[in-house]
């Protein structure tokens, strides 16, 4: 037992400690002296107040609480009642379990007679505790409740069943209990007298899980835990360590994850605590509180009696917009490339998000950040500039060239991927749908810095919305001088948007209303943007009822016959943009290539980080995850 510092109590007096008994006519001397004794761990001292073997009572004093592993005792007499030559006295004992929990608090009994030598404890296990007799003992049962799962918007958990391997011990069996422990401290890093004080306090015949391990950390420990002496491991499937949306979820880590020693965190089997997404943002949520239980267990670990509990609450699920089906559907798409990519779906008319997978690239070209990374949107964004341009009276039939290569300000601009085939005098429309950049960068000679910027804000870039995730607004900034308009306006300047961003343009073009983005559906509230995610602040101005039909009519042209063709679907018809601006942050000859737009009522971003020339579009993808939605998604 880890005792800290005793409170003396009042009354009690040292009298007695000394050896010898007391002689008095009255009880009282007796049960001061014992219990101050007792509470101070003098137990061998105390052990000279009882008629019991004063070793045998010593060593049932001291070893009553260690099941427990408690903290502290604290001692207070009660009343006494004499009888001639007999007795009874009655204390309280508050016991401190630790854990910045409640105490255990009991009233206990013992009787007492008189002999020559003074007043004696008639001694048994019962004087300790009213439930404990020969062969029992005290010990503590805590349970902690399963993690709870994160939800999609039906209800269903995003979490897949997994094996999770749960090394521990039967404490009644172990030669050496020290060398267990030490030995499972080594590997794991765990405390080494923590995981004693619970392999001392678990039942002796029962499996106590004291590590539980993913897969990923199985492969790494498993071949030195298996030569941890007494150590056994069994292998459980549970919803913890992997999802069907993991951007979204986040991961999770078990009692061996440093942040438990970061923090300070004392252990406990079964504790897990979420490192990133959703599990972590939500961690007091879902982990809930463990329930405690006092109990008195024979040699067997069977349970005799509960003496006290503490229940606590389970962990709550968290409710997300996360259609799973999209899900699934972004998931399989990333699947059919070998490149570093990242999609995301959003419901037009609100702005909930229903898909959000990445995945990394070869030639180690990093896993795009789906909803805070930021990234050069190139033609993807002449579905903003396009809104600038129609506000100076721009007409879709109007005659724009689109040459090989267009002089702005000093800089000359060329069309990547070139275009061909389009005749001396294209029309505008013409140009958006191929992505004619140089098309772009004569006409921003139409806008000015202003011009641009009102309408990145129509469509909610910059905006003060906020995720229970990190998330990137966009970011639009003014320009300098006429070279870096125009590389703005056809997405190649300092303009960086997320395809979370792309996807909410995609989707006011759809639903003539800008929605800010929509992560969790429970727990919410309109006070707390911070867990709905909905905006702080609306776009601020809103797009013209002409402008967003033009909008309509120019992307689904482009899938009708330019550049987004690969996705002219049967059936239910998209509507998109496609884009791709050099992204050296990702390395020599990368490219962020794009496909945005929607279908029914399902917007979508869809990311390829591609070696240029070897990826061409990111169409082809995202013609893939539009015809794995299931119908019943594109018609909400």
């Amino acid at each position: 037992m880890r005792l800290g510092a005793l409170a003396v109590m009042a009354g009690l007096v040292a009298a007695g400690l000394a050896a010898g008994g007391t002689s008095g006519a009255s009880p009282e001397p007796t049960v001061e002296a014992f219990l101050l004794a007792w509470q101070q761990g003098h137990y061998r001292v105390a052990a000279r107040y009882t008629d019991g073997q004063p070793a045998a009572v010593a060593a049932d004093l001291q070893t009553a609480y260690d099941q427990l592993d408690a903290a502290a005792l604290y001692l207070t007499m009660g009343a006494i009642k004499q009888s001639g030559g007999t007795a009874s006295a009655t204390f309280r004992a508050s016991v401190d379990l630790g854990e910045d929990g409640a105490p255990w608090t009991y009233t206990g009994w013992f009787p007492l007679h008189s002999t020559r030598a003074g007043w004696k404890i008639q001694w048994s296990l019962s004087d300790i505790n009213p439930g404990l007799r020969a062969g029992t003992r005290l010990a503590v049962r805590t349970t902690t409740p399963p993690r709870a799962q994160v939800l999609d918007s039906t209800g269903d958990s995003l979490q897949q069943p997994s094996t999770a391997y749960v090394a521990g011990v039967e404490p009644g069996r172990l030669a050496n209990p020290t060398a267990t422990a030490t030995a499972l401290a080594s590997v794991t890093g765990l405390n080494e007298g923590q995981l004693f004080d619970q392999i001392q306090a678990g039942s002796s015949q029962s499996f106590l899980g004291l590590v539980t391990l993913s897969p990923s950390s199985w492969a790494a420990l498993g071949s030195r835990l298996r030569q941890v002496p007494g150590l056994v491991v069994h292998t459980q499937q549970r919803r913890l360590f992997d999802s069907i949306a993991s951007d979204v979820v986040g991961s999770v880590g078990t009692e061996i994850a440093p942040a438990f020693r970061q923090y300070g965190v004392a252990y406990q089997p079964g504790e897990t605590t979420g490192l990133s997404g959703l599990q972590q943002y939500y961690q007091r949520r879902l982990v809930g509180s463990p329930t405690t239980e006092v109990v008195v267990e024979d040699t067997n670990g069977r349970i005799v009696s509960v003496l006290a509990k503490w229940s606590g609450p389970a962990g709550q699920p968290v409710r997300t917009t996360i259609s799973s089906a999209a899900q699934k559907a972004a998931n399989q798409a990333l699947a059919t490339t070998r490149n570093a990519a990242a999609i995301v779906a959003v419901q037009s008319s609100t702005g909930k998000i229903l898909a959000v997978a990445s995945q990394a690239g070869q030639g180690g070209v990093s896993q795009p950040d789906p909803l805070n990374g930021r990234y050069p949107p190139g033609q993807a964004f002449t579905i903003v500039s396009t809104a600038a341009l129609l506000g100076t009276g721009l007409s879709v039939g109007a005659p724009v060239p689109c040459t090989s290569a267009s002089d702005v300000g000093g800089r000359t601009f060329t069309n990547d991927p070139p275009a061909r085939g389009m005749g001396a005098q294209p029309s505008f429309g013409d140009d958006f749908a191929r992505g004619c950049g140089t098309a772009f960068a004569g006409l921003s000679r139409r806008l000015d810095a202003a011009s641009l910027s009102a309408a990145a804000s129509s469509f909610g870039l910059g905006s003060s919305w906020r995720l229970p995730l990190a998330a990137y607004p966009g970011s639009v900034p003014a320009p300098s001088n006429d070279a870096g308009l125009a590389a703005d306006t056809i997405g190649t300047g300092d303009v960086q948007l997320s395809p979370l961003d792309l996807a909410l343009i995609a989707a006011q073009v759809q639903s003539g209303s800008w929605h800010s983005p929509e992560l969790v559906i429970s727990p919410a509230g309109p006070a707390d943007p911070a867990v709905t995610g909905k905006a702080t602040t609306t776009a601020k101005e809103s797009l013209n009822a002409t402008v967003v039909g033009t909008l309509r009519s120019l992307m689904r042209n482009t899938v009708r016959a330019g550049a987004g063709h690969a996705a002219n679907l049967a059936g239910r018809p998209v509507y998109g943009q496609a884009g791709q601006a050099a992204y050296p942050a990702a390395g020599k000859n990368i490219q962020a290539y794009w496909f945005v737009g929607y279908r029914g009522g399902v917007a979508f971003a869809v990311l390829e980080l591609g070696r240029h020339p070897a990826t061409r579009s990111a169409v082809p993808l995202g013609a893939q995850f539009l015809r794995l939605l299931p119908p019943s998604l594109l018609s909400q």
